[in-house]
């Protein structure tokens, strides 16, 4: 389990953790968790959340499980720091569809003192980095990185596999759509007709 930086808080600087892993792998939870934690702390935070994704609440973040935390739905990354102004917090789901400037306003915002909480997913369906996720791991003092279990092996599942025929790069889905799968699962699955031997196509290719 996580627990918040607290070794020298007299010379506590601002600090960014990101949460990363699969579709159903318990991201959203595990940021509404420390945020919750924040709050009793009596610590004044704010929660962003890319506009595009409304599929529980325009104005909430929502697990899958239904547990929720308000939100502030934003276009773009370079609207948080002006809604974040005098926060000691924030969190930041579903980072994964922010523009690439996600990256500067959460060191940014990090090296004015403040918290910076992320969540996101670390693939997209073909199993390439997903966006600015990459960058936001590489910059981060803390990344912790949650599985799913794979709905066909019971391993665990570090996979979206997107069940649909839908080939955009975005497409917002829940069960129905994807499933977690493990390496030897998702392997089976994108390629069908290959041995573990064979030649593959690179997952760009797909």
């Amino acid at each position: 389990m996580f627990l918040e930086n607290t070794v020298n808080p007299k010379e506590q600087f601002g600090w960014i953790e990101v949460i990363c892993g699969s579709m159903f792998s318990g991201k959203t939870e595990e940021l509404i968790r420390r945020l919750k934690r924040a709050k009793i702390a009596q610590q004044k935070v704010e929660i962003f959340k890319p506009s595009l994704d409304q599929r529980y609440d325009a104005s909430h973040v929502t697990s899958h499980d239904d547990n929720q935390i308000r939100s502030t739905p934003v276009p773009a990354a370079a609207n948080i720091p002006i809604l974040a102004d005098g926060c000691e917090v924030i969190g930041i789901d579903e980072a994964q569809f922010f523009d690439d400037e996600i990256v500067q306003v959460c060191n940014d915002m990090a090296n004015r003192g403040i918290r910076v909480i992320v969540a996101g997913l670390d693939m997209d369906y073909k199993g390439n980095p997903f966006g600015p996720m990459p960058a936001l791991m590489a910059t981060a003092e803390y990344v912790t990185k949650v599985h799913a279990v794979c709905t066909r092996t019971g391993n665990l599942a570090q996979y979206s596999f997107r069940k649909s025929a839908q080939k955009n790069l975005i497409h917002l889905g829940e069960k129905q759509d994807y499933e977690p799968l493990s390496r030897g699962a998702f392997f089976k699955a994108v390629y069908p007709k290959k041995k573990k031997s064979g030649s593959i196509k690179k997952s760009n290719e797909l």
